[in-house]
């Protein structure tokens, strides 16, 4: 059975999992409408598709911004309605570029569950390569949630772990010397402004940056797929 979103439908329990969240939560956010309602089949079973995860992800990312569910409700209705995983997945990142360190000690298992997937010794390589996860002393593993379903994510890419590195790399170079043009410009624009005026102006402009940064790297990716395919 399939929904109107992409991928493969969920039941309650494996959405929850899949979200590290409980089932009583998830039903909680449906009855305070964070949540659009299930696909009912058969035997009246109500079936989550991969946009519900995401809209979980993105709630989590906001409570860690220490929004209330007051305020949380108010930022999604601000949402269009029919945006997709991939969409709410975007908007997640932006929310926590700017959050405080996601990093969690997790089992084998528990990274497995929250990764909704069994991943192999492999795949674990793979992820400490791309900084998501990294071994600890006493066995556990020390897990940047906040990018874990990328980094799952990227184990599909068609592509070799090679390029998805080098790819990474590029990417660091060119966010961090973005970053350090637009904190030269910013700190010349605020040089006579007191240091709590400073520190306040920071943090709004930050979620903003970001968000034009992710929009016309979009744009700009987009303009070179589209040449791209011209010349193919």
């Amino acid at each position: 059975m399939t929904t109107q979103a992409e991928g493969p439908t969920l039941t309650v329990d494996e959405l929850a999992a899949r979200a590290g969240v409980t089932v009583r939560t998830v039903r909680f956010y449906s009855t305070r409408g964070l949540l659009p309602p299930p696909v009912i089949g058969p035997r009246r079973v109500g079936h989550y598709g991969l946009e519900h995860l995401a809209r979980l992800e993105l709630i989590d990312a906001l409570q860690r911004q220490g929004m209330t569910l007051a305020a949380i409700d108010r930022y999604l209705q601000q949402l269009p309605p029919d945006l997709s995983a991939h969409d709410l997945a975007l908007h997640r990142a932006v929310v926590a570029s700017w959050a405080p360190d996601t990093v969690e000690t997790l089992t084998r298992d528990e990274l497995d569950r929250l990764a909704g997937r069994a991943l192999s010794e492999e795949d674990v390589a793979r992820l400490g390569a791309m900084n998501v996860v990294a071994p600890a002393d006493d066995g556990s593993l020390q897990v940047d949630t906040g990018l874990l379903r990328l980094g799952v994510q990227l184990l599909d890419v068609p592509l070799s772990h090679e390029t998805v590195l080098a790819a990474r790399t590029v990417l660091l170079d060119h966010s961090r010397a973005a970053a350090h043009a637009l904190s030269r410009l910013l700190r010349d624009a605020v040089a006579e402004r007191d240091p709590q005026a400073v520190k306040s102006l920071s943090a709004h402009m930050q979620p903003l940056v970001v968000q034009a940064l992710l929009t016309t790297f979009q744009r700009s990716l987009r303009e070179e797929l589209r040449e791209w395919l011209k010349e193919t």
